[in-house]
């Protein structure tokens, strides 16, 4: 109940406090409605949609669209009651040089510019936007980004392998069945060697997938499809009845993964090979740095390895790599990870700036990296999770060709 008091408390500051910009712009009584009216909405629909959700059932798109909308509409409140604020302390100094000034017939706090209000209000209004826009358009903006890399010791048999690089598709999110079917086009039509998928395919529950399981059947490549678990495919953020039941759900994602032609690596290689030479693909389970399951297991993965073979490791979460992958005795050439959607918003000027705030909890956080003759690539995600789009960091297929030569990029 005192959550319940709080949060009403919290949205009624929000709304008299952002109504003072409506006034100071003199804004008709229509204006005044039409805002108090929209947020009522907004407010309503969040609640009504808040209370019906459950763990066991997860957020289904119609939440995370109601979710996205109220979150649009706290951050354009919080923006513009930050620039208020600071306008507000200016008033302030202003009134206390009135008060000592003795400047008689002055009001101690002077009043709010319209002027000021209406820049608040636009600033406000751009992430606004810009989150509207995000769930509308921004979350099936696919994006193919093509690289090049150099290794002295690829074997020659495999100058100019292409590989195309998925990530995060977390089907029970997907809500719109053309633009998905287009991203998936748009991975056939790169035509690689092979198809690699990063893990997170669902956000719960196995059932999630079966609406998109023939869609995602149609990826094909020459030389195979494989796939490893993120921390999202275990099931371990939903309750479940029993144990059993629960394990029965990963193995339905199992049987799932395999009647689509994906080859699931559960800490296990595969030796691709061409003219007498090999190419070693290894897949581990999640392991994630903090509280992120840690089922990953390097040992057992390579267990087939030889430490000359020219390797690809496929590991969900970044943050495995420098914890396990960089400090192993073997050298594993290309790590390919995602987990970190970029966070689903940032700012990326190709070639010249990027930045998110998922940084600060990633030091690899989307994009290549490279250590110790060692790269890696975190993919921004193919789907999205919780807010349902994406600003500035668009969903992501990666195309990568091995070349025998020096690195480069």
């Amino acid at each position: 109940m005192i959550r319940w008091i709080f949060l009403l408390l919290f949205l009624g500051g929000l709304y008299f406090y952002t109504l003072q910009a409506l006034k100071a712009m003199h804004a008709s009584r229509w204006v005044v409605v039409c805002y108090t009216g929209g947020l009522l909405v907004v407010y309503v629909n969040f609640l009504v949609h808040f209370l019906s959700y459950s763990r066991a059932s997860g957020f289904t798109p119609i939440m995370s669209i109601a979710a996205g909308i109220f979150m649009a509409v706290i951050v354009f409140q919080l923006l513009l009651i930050t620039l208020l604020a600071l306008e507000d302390i200016w008033r302030f100094f202003q009134g206390v040089v009135h008060f000592f000034k003795g400047e008689k017939g002055t009001a101690f706090l002077p009043s709010r510019r319209k002027f000021f209000s209406q820049l608040a209000i636009g600033l406000a209004a751009i992430p606004f936007a810009s989150l509207l826009v995000g769930m509308i358009r921004g979350k099936y903006n696919y994006k193919v980004l093509h690289y090049e890399l150099g290794f002295e010791d690829l074997p020659e048999a495999f100058d100019g392998f292409q590989l195309t690089q998925i990530s995060d598709i977390h089907s029970g999110s997907f809500d719109n069945a053309e633009k998905v079917n287009y991203g998936i086009d748009l991975i056939n039509k790169q035509q690689s060697d092979v198809i690699l998928f990063t893990g997170d395919i669902v956000n719960n529950k196995s059932s999630e997938l079966l609406p998109w399981k023939s869609s995602f059947s149609r990826l094909k490549a020459p030389l195979g499809v494989y796939s490893v678990l993120g921390n999202h495919d275990y099931g371990d953020y939903t309750p479940w009845p029993s144990a059993k039941a629960k394990a029965n759900n990963l193995q339905q994602l199992f049987n799932m993964q395999a009647e689509m032609g994906f080859d699931l690596l559960l800490n296990e290689a595969r030796f691709i090979k061409k003219d007498g030479q090999r190419l070693a693909l290894v897949g581990v389970e999640n392991w994630g740095k903090g509280g992120f399951k840690k089922a990953g297991d390097l040992e057992k993965a390579v267990a087939q390895v030889e430490e000359k073979d020219f390797k690809i490791l496929l590991s969900h979460d970044p943050s495995h790599w420098e914890a396990k992958v960089l400090p192993h005795p073997y050298a594993f050439h290309l790590t390919l990870s995602g987990h970190t959607h970029g966070m689903q918003f940032g700012i990326e000027i190709p070639g010249w700036f990027k930045w998110s705030p998922v940084k600060w909890r990633y030091k690899q956080w989307a994009g290549l990296y490279t250590q110790n003759n060692q790269w890696i690539n975190v993919n921004r995600g193919f789907g999205f999770l919780g807010y349902p789009g994406r600003v500035g960091i668009w969903p992501e297929i990666t195309v990568i060709t091995l070349k025998r030569s020096a690195q480069e990029v």
